[in-house]
C-alpha cells in the first residue's frame, strides 16, 4: 500500500475513534441527568411525606416549627458592650 492509502485509513480510523468517545460521552452525560432528576424526584416526594421543620415534637414524633424564645435573664450583645447596662 502507498503512503495516501495509509493515511486515508488512518484518517477514517481516527474519526471512528473520535465518534466512539463521544457517543460514550453522550450516554454518560445521559445518566448523569436521568439521576439527577431521580434524585431531586425522590427528594420531593420525601419533602412531601415529612415535612422539614426545626424543633422535634417528642409527644406527636414529628417536627414542629416554634419561635425560638430566650430566657429573661438574657441580654442583647449590645447590652453586654454596655458598662452602665442592667
Amino acid at each position: 500500500m502507498n503512503f495516501e492509502t495509509i493515511n486515508l485509513l488512518l484518517g477514517w480510523t481516527e474519526l471512528g475513534a473520535l465518534l466512539a468517545i463521544l457517543f460514550r460521552l453522550s450516554s454518560t452525560f445521559q445518566l448523569i441527568a436521568n439521576t439527577q432528576r431521580e434524585l431531586r424526584r425522590a427528594i420531593h416526594h420525601l419533602g412531601e411525606r415529612h415535612p422539614i421543620n426545626s424543633t422535634f415534637n417528642p409527644a406527636g414524633r414529628s417536627f414542629v416549627s416554634r419561635p425560638r424564645q430566650f430566657p429573661a435573664t438574657t441580654r442583647s450583645i449590645l447590652d453586654i458592650d454596655d458598662p452602665d447596662g442592667p
